[in-house]
């Protein structure tokens, strides 16, 4: 039993098992449909959008280019899950060795504190110029974007990092993942060992990282308000508002889920174990899915280029 504790904690003999959506392995293959389309609406979406911000000049402004890393964290988040996923719906290989269940954590946490930290950028970016328009170009300047999204990667790296290396540490009494991706709190609960610094930390992050980005995203946009109020033409305001729109569709549909996932797994004992780890999948890809959506639709820009590209092809 000692000897099979010992190889159980040392990752490099481990292999997990994820079992998929509890209660629901018989309908694996159904579900596979569902979630393919997910995964190729969000190929194609934030492939496309992506693409023309990089090949059109007129798109590079600093908007687009901070839409155009989110685009990037919604692909790299989607590309850590979905290949596994599939495949164990598809072929039932529910096998993953440890260092790559810790790698797709990483990779899947840390594009969702990279995905959260652009939006409090964005909020920036759209307080700018609802409050400072004459300004904007020379506030929100080429360098400073680069230097926003490289501060985005770099608080995802530092605060991500440690919760592989913690779960190193641990031993665990079961293989079994109850889940379709290696989620951290799924891990913990298959330790038995002490797993309060685990628990503690990841509390932390979720706090750092939802509480503190939606009280600056909260504040840019008190500011907004306030210089919309003073506005007296209902024309600037409605084209101050609809300016915001966007973003604030946008951060609705990555916290809301994430908010009803996070609370689900901590406290909703009743809720049946297929629940969660449904809800845990969609909080990951319906920003994904969305996003491209919801940014073709309300900018008038993408929705021009978008046109332009579509009736070059039908020509």
């Amino acid at each position: 039993m000692v000897a099979a504790m010992l190889i159980f904690n040392h990752s490099s003999f481990v292999t997990f098992k994820l079992m998929g959506i509890p209660g629901l392995e018989s309908q694996h293959l159904w579900l596979s449909v569902p979630f393919s389309s997910m995964f190729l609406a969000i190929l194609i979406g934030n492939g496309a959008i992506l693409f023309l911000v990089v090949t059109e000049p007129t798109l590079h402004t600093p908007m687009y280019l901070l839409l155009a890393l989110l685009m990037v964290a919604d692909l790299i988040s989607t590309l850590a899950l979905m290949p596994k996923l599939l495949c164990l719906f598809w072929f039932n290989d529910r096998d993953i060795a440890a260092k790559a269940c810790f790698t797709q954590m990483f990779f899947i946490h840390g594009a969702s504190v990279v995905r959260s930290a652009l939006l409090v950028a964005m909020a920036f970016d759209r307080f700018v110029a609802v409050c400072e328009p004459l300004r904007y170009n020379t506030i929100l300047s080429f360098s400073l974007i680069g230097r926003l999204g490289l501060m985005a990667l770099t608080k995802a790296v530092i605060l991500i990092l440690p919760i592989p290396l913690l779960l190193q540490q641990l031993t665990f009494c079961s293989m079994v993942i109850p889940h379709t991706y290696c989620d951290h709190m799924a891990v913990v609960k298959m330790a038995c060992s002490h797993t309060r610094p685990n628990r503690m930390y990841g509390l932390f992050v979720i706090l750092l990282v939802v509480g503190l980005d939606l009280l600056l995203i909260g504040f840019s946009y008190a500011l907004i308000l306030q210089a919309v109020i003073r506005l007296k033409s209902r024309d600037a305001t409605f084209k101050a508002l609809n300016t915001c729109s966007a973003h604030l569709f946008v951060i609705l549909i990555t916290y809301v889920p994430a908010l009803f996932s996070s609370i689900a797994h901590r406290t909703g004992r009743n809720i049946p174990p297929h629940t969660h780890i449904l809800l845990a999948n969609l909080y990951l890809l319906l920003p994904s899915v969305f996003n491209p959506v919801i940014y073709g639709i309300k900018m008038k820009e993408i929705r021009g280029k978008v046109a332009k590209c579509l009736c070059r092809g039908s020509v």
